[in-house]
């Protein structure tokens, strides 16, 4: 018999909420567990501003006593507003290989939204899109990122068993650090300097950098991002967060600005070195020693990069401008002995995107999708 529980957005049932979904990958060699920490702060309407317009509640599922699934129902207002629908999120999920539990957990969001008056439930999804989003459906003997979603194979069988149907994929890429930068990019990247004014800007200071552009990078993210799929757009409370939380972090040496005749930021490449093994090695934990892999993660040896954001103003999209990003990220890899690039998640239709990496060998290695179905 399975049971479902609500959970409390108290600080002790998110652990556990967000501690199930760890413990069930235990062992397995490519789920990248997320810090604990950042986890239950993602979840608590008290700390994460994405709650001033959006609304969720938490399940768990318990079979025969015993924790066997979780999954929130959110509702991003915003979102719904901007689309002209009335759809609510499923997201957090994950089961044990049960068809019992799978459906109790699902039909506990599709009941939630239908009592607040939604007409579709959408999802793995999150509260934004800076957020994991979408059930991988290839790639699973492929390291995860620490910025996506890794799932076991049959959740796609028991999402679709309950009647969901794609709505939109995701694909990745891995993508082969070149030894020198290719000639197509640093022709495009002279031409695009010549015809648009446009140059690299670079920063020694987070400080400096938090203070000229913080805001407009993310600013930028938002037009950038604008027509993209299920977009939610940045608030100023969510931008004041994510310049605090991750900022600071970043190597800039990884950080490319371009900027107009005006200083204005016309487009940004932000890298990361590879967190994954870290966080694997930390098991999802900051203490009492996560954070010595956590440091060696980011200081250490690593022969993979992550693509976080990459972004363009509008305007500027489809005319080269991504070339001057790489023509100055490619060196950088190269220096820090970076072998591979993670792209992240993309739209399978976004082919401005996906036409960028041409020149560098790629390869599709990961799929991930998102799965609809109309309420009755």
């Amino acid at each position: 018999m399975v049971e479902i529980k609500k959970i409390s957005p108290e600080k002790s049932e998110l652990k556990k909420f967000v501690k199930f979904g760890i413990n069930l990958y235990k062992g397995n060699e490519y789920f990248v567990p997320p810090l604990v920490v950042d986890e239950i702060a993602t979840l608590d309407p008290m700390r994460n501003p994405a709650f001033d317009f959006c609304e969720a509640e938490y399940y768990m599922a318990y079979k025969d006593g015993k924790p066997a699934g979780r999954i929130a129902g959110i509702i991003n207002h915003q979102v719904n507003e901007s689309e002209g629908h009335k759809a609510a999120r499923f997201g957090f999920i994950d089961f044990i290989d049960d068809e019992e539990v799978s459906e109790a957990l699902l039909n506990a969001v599709e009941q939630w939204a239908r009592k607040k008056g939604m007409e579709k439930v959408i999802g793995p999804l999150s509260f934004t899109d800076l957020d994991k989003e979408g059930c991988l459906i290839e790639g699973f003997d492929r390291l995860s990122t620490m910025a996506t979603i890794y799932n076991y194979p049959y959740y796609q069988r028991h999402i679709e068993r309950l009647g969901y149907e794609k709505e939109s994929d995701w694909v990745e890429f891995l993508l082969p650090v070149p030894d020198a930068i290719p000639e197509k990019h640093l022709r495009i990247a002279e031409i695009v300097k010549k015809k648009f004014g446009v140059r690299v800007l670079k920063y020694s200071s987070r400080k400096k950098l938090k203070k000229d552009y913080g805001r407009k990078l993310f600013h930028l993210i938002n037009d950038a991002y604008k027509d993209l799929y299920q977009f939610s757009r940045l608030s100023e409370r969510q931008i004041d967060k994510y310049i605090d939380d991750y900022l600071n972090l970043l190597d800039l040496d990884l950080v490319t600005l371009i900027v107009d005749s005006d200083d204005e930021l016309v487009g940004v490449g932000i890298s990361m070195p590879s967190m994954s093994r870290a966080l694997q090695k930390s098991k999802g934990k900051f203490l009492p020693f996560g954070w010595v892999h956590l440091l060696k993660g980011l200081k250490g040896k690593n022969d993979r990069v992550d693509l976080l954001l990459v972004g363009v103003r509008p305007e500027y999209q489809a005319k080269g401008v991504n070339a001057l990003l790489f023509t100055d990220l490619i060196p950088q890899y190269q220096k820090k002995g970076y072998k591979y690039a993670e792209s992240n998640p993309e739209m399978e239709t976004n082919s401005k995107v996906q036409n960028q990496w041409e020149a560098f060998n790629p390869e599709q290695h990961k799929r991930r999708r998102s799965f609809v179905k109309k309420l009755k």
